[in-house]
């Protein structure tokens, strides 16, 4: 986290959280939700959820890199993005991280960090998902060859597992949203 961010949490310590504005795709795209994304319907797809509900992609790459590095979760799964002294809870498509995998089979998240594959998931839809030292995420689809392979070469052996059993089993939550409502 940002020294200036925990600056700000100290001297503004009871700003409100914020829900449903901010989105991460299953390609580690980030996205702006305002009110007419929201009102168009959820962010994840599975969710009923469409193109119009998806919102803006962000482009900008130093905001972008500002939001990666104050990206965690909370103690009950839900990821947000610590803007200052606010958290800004995050709409997952898939999982919370989205892993792009190289020709060594190392691992990198859309949040640039570097991590150890410590298990390979293969959901009921056929995506994979890696779980690491540093978290549970999504393997990119245009990295599906490398895992594959990794697959192949039994680096990697899939464990199967239903797509709805995956937030419970590694600790995330899709819709922080959807959550605060209840």
């Amino acid at each position: 986290m940002d020294d200036i961010v925990r600056q700000a949490i100290a001297k503004w310590p009871n700003v409100p959280d914020c829900y449903g504005w901010l989105g991460l795709d299953a390609r580690g795209s980030w996205y702006m939700r305002d009110d007419a994304a929201q009102a168009a319907g959820p962010f994840a797809a599975s969710a009923g959820g469409n193109t119009l509900s998806k919102g803006s992609r962000l482009q900008h790459t130093k905001l972008i890199d500002f939001i990666q590095r104050n990206y965690e979760a909370d103690a009950s799964g839900q990821w947000f993005f610590q803007n200052g002294p606010q958290r800004v809870y995050v709409e997952l498509e898939a999982a919370p991280l989205v892993w792009r995998v190289y020709p060594d089979f190392s691992v990198l998240a859309h949040t640039g960090q570097a991590a150890r594959v410590q298990r390979c998931v293969l959901d009921s839809e056929g995506r994979v998902y890696l779980d690491t030292d540093i978290g549970f995420g999504l393997v990119h689809s245009l990295d599906m060859g490398f895992a594959a392979e990794a697959v192949e070469q039994g680096l990697w052996v899939p464990q199967p597992f239903e797509t709805q059993e995956l937030p419970a089993r590694f600790g995330y939550v899709l819709s922080p949203q959807v959550l605060h409502k209840k």
